[in-house]
């Protein structure tokens, strides 16, 4: 287990480094030209315009010289060994700790696929990864040079707009086996996690919020660029609160979650019809903005502390269902940061929603929020109960049965940490 603990880091340059201060940028990161989306295998042809448009959204939190730097983005996740790469560059250009950063990607199929392997990618997606870089950075370091003093306020919600994708059916031979589908008997975590974060004069300047989801109201067959649920509810926000307000989404733990209406061909609009994506997105946008006209006053105390490691989980080959007992084990990055009475726990997979649950119902915070897609793309990682089951995110992960209460364990012991100064 590799570890970086929460040394202070040095506070933006002119910034004091007393009292809780808050920074936000946001910056259009919609490609140019057209590109390969990314998400679904079977789709091959490049992207034919924007349906909606993407954005990174950061917010920097800093109080007693050490910072948490939450990075949002309409992208898929950082896949094709772009993490590492992508993470490092920010970290080095914007003299960041490797525990002050939460590298993550609201997980739409309607955003471009990264990578660095012209072999492998069109010139047109490898140029739009270096770009971005850039691009990222710049972002970062324009909300750490607004720092000023903040005041956070919390609450949440609840909306049905994601339900559990395991679905299961019978094969041709009468065996049963799981399916990507719909089935709304599995219990669901539904809520919806709000931050209001206010200017000392109390005046609203950007709102996190955070919904375990897969954004893949749209299917392979969708060549349209789009933030799909999480993206369309964010600019749902910023288009309702106004004031310039930046509100940046965070997909929660979903990796056995879809929207309700899920990998659709098209837009649809003929005769008044609402498209989908429009639909999901809105409505998970307006319970948060619910949420926000009822959230108690803010406070302005901190502290602001992290921790980041490297777990290692027990392992199993991909795309077999089977554990053998002397296979490898597999990494996964855990980022935890707090934030006053607020806790992050950063994850760097498809974690299955039972597993965010359980983090929260362990956390000694008044809210945790559980990030995914979030500094790694280490894939799936289902719930000891799914195994038996089978089905794809089984056959696709690479951690065995026990990875997820090992997992659950160690962020625990993380919280507490943080929660007692350590």
């Amino acid at each position: 287990m590799a570890a970086a603990g929460s040394a202070p880091a040095q506070p933006a340059a002119g910034q004091s480094p007393g009292g809780l201060r808050a920074g936000f940028a946001r910056a259009d990161i919609t490609p140019g030209q057209p590109v390969l989306l990314a998400g679904y295998a079977s789709r091959k042809e490049l992207s034919q315009g924007v349906h909606d448009p993407l954005s990174a959204r950061v917010a920097v939190f800093a109080e007693g010289g050490r910072s948490v730097v939450l990075v949002s983005t309409d992208l898929i996740g950082y896949y094709g060994e772009t993490s590492g790469s992508m993470r490092q560059a920010i970290l080095e250009a914007c003299g960041l700790e490797p525990e002050e950063l939460f590298l993550t990607a609201i997980h739409t199929h309607g955003g471009p696929q990264l990578g660095h392997d012209p072999s492998r990618l069109p010139p047109s997606n490898v140029e739009y990864t270096r770009w971005l870089e850039g691009r990222l950075i710049e972002t970062v370091g324009a909300a750490r040079s607004r720092l000023a003093p903040a005041q956070v306020a919390s609450g949440s919600g609840a909306c049905p707009v994601g339900v559990n994708r395991r679905e299961p059916v019978r094969d041709k031979d009468g065996k049963p086996s799981i399916v990507l589908g719909r089935n709304p008997l599995e219990p669901v975590d539904r809520e919806v996690q709000v931050l209001r974060i206010a200017g000392a004069d109390g005046s609203a300047r950007a709102v996190l919020f955070a919904y375990p989801t897969h954004s893949t109201a749209m299917g392979p067959r969708n060549l349209r660029i789009t933030g799909d649920v999480h993206g369309i509810a964010e600019q749902f926000l910023e288009t309702y609160l106004g004031n310039g307000l930046i509100a940046a989404a965070f997909a929660g733990a979903s990796g056995n979650i879809d929207p309700w209406f899920r990998v659709l061909p098209e837009f649809r609009a003929e005769r008044g019809w609402v498209p989908e994506a429009v639909l999901l997105g809105t409505f998970l946008g307006e319970e948060a903005a619910r949420v926000i006209e009822r959230v108690p006053a803010g406070s302005a105390d901190g502290p602001v502390r992290s921790v980041f490691r490297t777990l290692r989980l027990p392992g199993k080959p991909r795309n077999e269902e089977a554990a053998p007992a002397d296979h490898p084990p597999t990494e996964l990055n855990v980022t935890v940061g707090r934030v006053g009475e607020v806790a992050w726990v950063g994850l760097g997979g498809e974690i299955f929603n039972e597993i965010g649950s359980a983090i929260k119902a362990a956390s000694p915070f008044r809210m945790t929020v559980v990030v995914t897609h979030c500094n790694g793309a280490a894939g799936y990682l289902p719930i000891a109960a799914a195994y038996p089951q089978g089905g794809y995110e089984v056959r696709s992960s690479p951690f065995a049965p026990g990875a997820a209460e090992q997992l659950v364990s160690e962020v625990a012991r993380m919280l507490n940490e943080i929660r007692d100064g350590r």
